[in-house]
C-alpha cells in the first residue's frame, strides 16, 4: 500500500507537466492563428511578413508541442480511442467548421486569390529565399500543404511509433512532399528551369503529357526539359506498370503522392468517416472510370489536334481540357477533396475522383502481386479492419470467410492490419497463381466429434 501511494503521488507532477505543456501548446496555436487571421485583413496596417510568416511559424511550433504531448504516451490500444465522441471527428459542429473553412480557403485559391494578399506577402522572403521570385497564390499553398503533411507525419510517427512499416511509410510521404513537391520545384525555378514536380505523373497531373507542356518544357528547359519529358513519360507508361505490379498501388497512393501523403497524414484523424456501404462502393465505380476515360480523351484529343494544327477538332479540345481542369482539377481534387475531410473522410478524391488512383487500381486488380491476405480462423469480428479503412472497404466481411483482399481501391495503406487485435491481417507480394485462393477454415459440419 504505501508504494501505491508514492507512485501515484510521483504521477501527479507528471500529469501537470504535460498538462501545462498541452495548454501551451494550444496557446501557441491560438497566437499563431490569430497572427495569420491579422496578415489576411490588417496587410495594410502591420507588417504581413511580421504577422504571416511569424504567425505560420508560432503555429508550427505550437501544434507539434501539442501533438507530442498529446501522443507520445499514449498506448497503442488507446490512440483511436474515442474517435467518435469528439465532434471534430463524428460530424459535429466544430467538424462542419473545419470542413467550411478549409473548402472556403480552396474556393479564396483558385478563384479569388487576390483576397490572400496580405498571406501571399507573408511568404515573400521564404519565397525569395527558395526561388529568387515573387510569392504567388501557389507558394502559399504549397508551403501551408507541406507544413501540414510535416507537423501532422509527427502525428501519424507518434500514433503509429510500434508499426516499422508505418514508420518508414509516413516519412517516405514526408520526404517526398517536402524534397520532390516543395524544394525541388523552388530551386528548379531559383536556376531559371522549368517548375517540375517529379513525384506526379499523368494522369494525375493531366498537363505533364498534354502538347502545351511538352513544348514549354523542351523549348525553355533545353536537355532538362526533355529528360523532365522523358522521366513523365517512362513513370506513367513503364515504371507504373512494373511498380505496380510488385507492390500494388501502395507505392504510390501511400508512399509517394502528395494527395495520399496529406491523407495519411493530416486527413489520419478523420479514415474512419469513410462510407462502407455498397452504395458508396456503386457511385465510386461510376465516377473514378469516367474520370480516367476523360482525362485520356482530353489527352488524344490534345494531340490530335496539335498534329493537325487545329483543323481537325477546332477549339473542341480546348474545351476539354478547361473543362477537366475546373470540375476535376479544381472543383474535385481540391475544394471537395480536402474540403470534406471532416465530413466525408480522408480520401475522397482518392476514391472517388483520382484518375492515377483508377488507373493504378485497374494494375493492382487484374495485374499484380499484391494482396492482403487473411486468416478467417483467428478473427473475432470485432470490425476494427472495416472502420478504418479509409477506402470504404468492408475489411471484416473478407477476413470472416478467410479471402484474399484483391480490391482496385485499396491502397495498401496497412491500417487495417495495425488496428487488428488477433493479427488476422497481413500485406503480402506472393505469386499470381491462386492469388484470389482463401485460406482453409474449420467449419462446424466437418467436425465429427461423436463419430
Amino acid at each position: 500500500m504505501p508504494t501505491t501511494v508514492i507512485s501515484h503521488q510521483a504521477e501527479a507532477p507528471v500529469k501537470e507537466s504535460h498538462h501545462a505543456l498541452k495548454v501551451a501548446g494550444l496557446l501557441l496555436i491560438s497566437i499563431g492563428l490569430l497572427g495569420i487571421l491579422v496578415a489576411s485583413v490588417g496587410a495594410d496596417y502591420i507588417s504581413p511578413v511580421l504577422t504571416g510568416l511569424g504567425g505560420t511559424l508560432v503555429l508550427t511550433m505550437g501544434a507539434l508541442l501539442y501533438i507530442w504531448q498529446s501522443r507520445q504516451y499514449k498506448s497503442p490500444a488507446e490512440q483511436n480511442q474515442g474517435m467518435w465522441q469528439r465532434q471534430a471527428t463524428s460530424r459535429g459542429a466544430s467538424a462542419w467548421v473545419i470542413g467550411f473553412v478549409l473548402t472556403g480557403f480552396y474556393v479564396l485559391l483558385y478563384w479569388f486569390p487576390d483576397t490572400l494578399q496580405g498571406l501571399i506577402q507573408a511568404m515573400e522572403p521564404l519565397s525569395q529565399w527558395l526561388r529568387n521570385r515573387p510569392s504567388d497564390q501557389w507558394f502559399l499553398y504549397g508551403t501551408f500543404y507541406t507544413l501540414a503533411v510535416l507537423v501532422m507525419g509527427v502525428y501519424a510517427l507518434l500514433k503509429y511509433r510500434t508499426s516499422r512499416y508505418h514508420i518508414i511509410r509516413t516519412l517516405s510521404v514526408m520526404f517526398f512532399q517536402l524534397g520532390f513537391a516543395f524544394l525541388l520545384p523552388g530551386l528548379l525555378l531559383l536556376f531559371n528551369k522549368p517548375e517540375y514536380y517529379f513525384s506526379y505523373f499523368w494522369p494525375l497531373k493531366y498537363d505533364y503529357l498534354f502538347p502545351g507542356t511538352v513544348d514549354y518544357l523542351i523549348r525553355d528547359g533545353a536537355a532538362l526539359g526533355v529528360f523532365m519529358v522523358f522521366w513523365g513519360a517512362v513513370f506513367s507508361f513503364l515504371a507504373t506498370p512494373v511498380l505496380t505490379y510488385f507492390y500494388g498501388k501502395r507505392w504510390y497512393c501511400s508512399w509517394v503522392c502528395g494527395c495520399g501523403g496529406l491523407a495519411e497524414t493530416a486527413g489520419d484523424p478523420y479514415r474512419h468517416l469513410s462510407d462502407k456501404s455498397r452504395k458508396a462502393w456503386r457511385w465510386e465505380v461510376a465516377i473514378i472510370y469516367p474520370i480516367l476515360g476523360f482525362v485520356i480523351l482530353t489527352t488524344l484529343f490534345l494531340w490530335i489536334n496539335s498534329w493537325s494544327e487545329g483543323r481537325l477538332l477546332g477549339n473542341l479540345s480546348g474545351g476539354f481540357a478547361q473543362t477537366y481542369g475546373f470540375f476535376i482539377g479544381a472543383m474535385f481534387s481540391g475544394v471537395i477533396g480536402v474540403g470534406f475531410y471532416p465530413l466525408m473522410g480522408n480520401r475522397v478524391w482518392c476514391r472517388f475522383g483520382c484518375p492515377m488512383a483508377a488507373y493504378l487500381g485497374l494494375l493492382q486488380k487484374y495485374f499484380s502481386r499484391f494482396r492482403i491476405t487473411t486468416n478467417g480462423g483467428q478473427c473475432i469480428s470485432c470490425g476494427n479492419c472495416s472502420t478504418y479503412c479509409e477506402m470504404g472497404i468492408d475489411v471484416r466481411w473478407y477476413a470472416q470467410q478467410g479471402k484474399p483482399i484483391i480490391r482496385a481501391s485499396c491502397v495498401g495503406c496497412g491500417i487495417c492490419a495495425h488496428v487488428c487485435p488477433r493479427g488476422v491481417l497481413k500485406l503480402e507480394n506472393g505469386p499470381q497463381e491462386n492469388r484470389y485462393a482463401g485460406s482453409p477454415l474449420i467449419r462446424r459440419d466437418d467436425l465429427r466429434i461423436l463419430s
